[in-house]
């Protein structure tokens, strides 16, 4: 995608004109987040070998073909090991899921340490709001790593900024002294999970769930093929594309797939009002004990779970 994004016909609405209608929109903390991503794997030594030595992450626990993995303790993936898991490729689920590291300089280390160790790459875009490395791990799952442009950039202006233009490499790793000797230890302590990108199987579904149910803004759409969705302003938490997946079923059991990802609220009366507005517009929210958790029209898991 090389061009900037519109809203095309669904633009972010007009709360007054909503309110003076009688239907006040759904809105989520601004504090809200989305956090850690389960997936299953083909062979989970392999996996893991690819996730600590390459990107960089840690095991935090482990056992029974399912293992933790994250940075300074923080949970950000967790894989789940389902022998000859074929891919996924195809039907709705994980499009990327996207870790979001410190700074520019934490960028450019990881990126030194992918063209000195011979990783193999996918993509490298520079976003406006955001600059990105693009790669798939063993079983095709879509990773990316990146850094944040200044907020003060791109606030406000998302869906006139957001756009995909190839990264200067060049001015990226001249913040090191030396891009070959640079030191590479993992990921840097602050990386959280900064957005979450899905394959859907319809572009209206996903605004009318994420946005008019979830309560997340629509923050910039591509018609039909792609929408980006946030809370308190950020770029994007979730996006959703039909690239691969329009009209498409979720994939099965015997496919490396997504089996959820992570919606992180501030605190127990925030979730509570999600989960009424979820169970009000008929969507099943189920539990038993554990984090509530309900599916997006495509198909796609998200559990509800606390900061």
């Amino acid at each position: 995608m090389s061009t900037e994004l519109d809203v095309g016909g669904e633009t972010p609405r007009d709360p007054e004109e909503l309110e003076a209608a009688g239907t006040p929109p759904a809105e989520i903390s601004p504090d809200a987040t989305v956090g850690a991503v389960e997936l299953s794997v083909s062979d989970l030594a392999t996996s893991l070998d690819y996730y600590r030595t390459v990107i960089g992450l840690e095991t935090l626990e482990a056992g029974n073909g399912r293992t933790s993995l994250g940075v300074s303790g923080r949970e950000l993936l967790v894989l789940v090991e389902e022998p000859g898991a074929r891919s996924a490729r195809g039907h709705t689920g994980l499009f990327h899921f996207a870790l979001l590291v410190p700074q520019r300089a934490d960028l450019a280390r990881w990126l030194a340490h992918a063209a000195r160790d011979r990783v193999r790459l996918e993509g490298l875009s520079d976003h406006n709001v955001s600059e990105a490395i693009y790669l798939r791990d063993p079983d095709s799952h879509g990773i990316e790593i990146y850094a944040d442009r200044p907020r003060s950039i791109w606030e406000g202006q998302v869906a006139g900024r957001m756009t995909t233009l190839p990264l200067d490499v060049d001015d990226l790793l001249g913040l090191l002294d030396d891009p070959g000797t640079e030191p590479f230890d993992g990921l840097e302590a602050g990386t959280v999970m900064g957005h979450v990108h899905l394959c859907v199987a319809s572009i209206a579904d996903t605004i009318a769930f994420y946005r008019d149910v979830v309560g997340f803004g629509l923050m910039a759409q591509l018609g039909n093929q792609a929408a980006f969705l946030s809370a308190g302003g950020y770029h994007h938490h979730l996006g959703g594309n039909t690239w691969e997946s329009a009209g498409a079923s979720p994939a099965p059991p015997g496919t490396a797939r997504l089996l959820h990802a992570t919606i992180v609220l501030p605190d127990s009366a925030e979730r509570d009002r999600l989960v009424g507005r979820l169970e009000t517009a008929g969507h099943p929210v189920s539990g038993d004990g554990s984090d509530p958790a309900a599916v997006d029209p495509s198909g796609n898991r998200l559990v509800l779970t606390l900061a």
